[in-house]
């Protein structure tokens, strides 16, 4: 389920906005597209998750941190980081049948969520990022190598990824990828999508 490239939407930076980005991952053929809009309050964002939860309808569509938006819309699950709502609530409020990712920055965190019951893992930053001010440091490729070897759960790389650097994550081992700011910020997202997309091929 977790595999290939893995969009997060992202309005501050988008050139054509959510919906559109969202329009365009699904014609590229996405199979996870996660919401994501933290400076907004929750009427705008139960609105556009909505909106953008009726585009989505083959691929899993998730939210970002809101157990209680993702339930009101409908999404298949939530994704959470390691500040925010306890996985343990999370599943509590969604029901054993939904999705949740966790992010973890380090393999005991990893362990530790998959432990919990985790569905994957958003493993970040990987390379230094602008596009989340909160995302700590760059750990670098061989943290996929070392919380890969530990867990069995998929693994999302997450922060500062672009095509220069996208193969050298998918040779570490990650099952999926996700580059925001290289994708939302150019004039042809689907296009940009395909070709991280084609750095999987040879694997699945």
């Amino acid at each position: 389920m977790i595999k290939g490239y893995y969009f997060i939407t992202d309005s501050g930076i988008s050139r054509k906005g959510n919906v559109s980005d969202v329009k365009n991952a699904v014609r590229a053929g996405v199979k996870v597209i996660q919401y994501r809009n933290k400076n907004i309050d929750s009427g705008v964002l139960y609105r556009e998750a909505l909106k953008l939860r009726k585009i989505v309808k083959k691929a899993v569509f998730l939210i970002n941190d809101r157990a209680d938006i993702a339930l009101a819309v409908g999404a298949d699950g939530v994704h959470i980081g390691q500040s925010d709502l306890p996985y343990e609530k999370a599943r509590k409020i969604l029901g054993k049948n939904k999705i949740i990712g966790v992010t973890a920055h380090n393999v005991k965190e990893a362990m530790a969520a998959e432990r919990a019951g985790a569905d994957y893992l958003g493993v970040s930053p990987v390379f230094a990022t602008r596009t989340k001010k909160d995302a700590g440091s760059a750990a670098g490729i061989d943290i996929i190598k070392k919380i890969k070897k530990r867990v069995k759960i998929p693994v999302v790389a997450i922060g500062g990824i672009n095509l220069s650097n996208a193969k050298s994550v998918v040779d570490a081992g990650a099952d999926s990828l996700c580059a925001i700011s290289a994708v939302v910020t150019r004039k042809d997202v689907k296009r940009e999508i395909e070709k991280f997309q084609a750095l999987f091929k040879e694997r699945f």
